[in-house]
């Protein structure tokens, strides 16, 4: 995995959440990027049934990722987080007198692959109880695991095909105590989807029925 970048496309004006998403592909497609299958981003939220010794209760995040389809990941409001296999959403059923899945909460991201050089890129359609709620693009610079030194090319190539939608360095990498120079992981693009998704779940969507 090398270093990634997940944000938000606006919907078109004038355009359903598809139409954007088809416009988003056409570009990639003229830039000569390559259709490589599909992929998907899920997310469960977990509500603690209670305060453990009068700490405060975390919402619990269980997310998947087709690109690791044998593992999956949890991450606590605020921290911490762990990797875990796939029987973990298997323990959480069993742990359902300590945490209580919210199943309307559930958010899904399902779309395209794309490979364009060294870059991967995957537009999805973000939805929540069948409902459209956005678009997210995740680029990928797949040679390099250190953001302080791909940035700027990165952020170059997203340009190309996005324009002004282009995001800020992700926080999740200025928010490091080594800064930009240390390695990115799998948590930190999962990471980057939780805020998305965090953020969405409070929009609503112009024209966002899936059909």
């Amino acid at each position: 995995m090398g270093v990634t970048c997940v944000c938000q496309v606006p919907v078109a004006e004038g355009k359903s959440v598809q139409q954007s998403v088809d416009i988003v592909h056409k570009k990639l497609e003229q830039l000569g990027a390559l259709k490589q299958g599909s992929f998907w981003v899920d997310c469960e939220t977990y509500h603690p049934t209670g305060n453990v010794s009068g700490q405060p209760s975390k919402l619990l995040y269980v997310m998947h990722n087709s690109e690791t389809p044998l593992s999956c990941m949890g991450l606590f409001e605020g921290g911490p987080c762990l990797i875990a296999d796939a029987n973990f959403d298997v323990l959480m059923v069993k742990l359902k007198s300590h945490f209580q899945n919210a199943k309307a909460h559930k958010v899904e991201c399902r779309g395209s692959r794309y490979r364009y050089c060294d870059f991967l890129i995957k537009v999805g359609t973000v939805t929540m109880s069948s409902s459209a709620r956005g678009i997210s693009v995740e680029v990928e610079y797949c040679p390099c695991v250190v953001p302080g030194e791909c940035w700027n090319l990165t952020k170059e190539f997203m340009q190309s095909f996005l324009g002004p939608s282009v995001p800020e360095l992700p926080s999740v990498f200025a928010a490091k105590a080594e800064g930009l120079f240390a390695p990115s992981d799998c948590v930190d693009t999962m990471t980057q989807y939780l805020e998305l998704f965090n953020k969405l779940r409070k929009m609503q969507m112009p024209g966002s029925n899936v059909r």
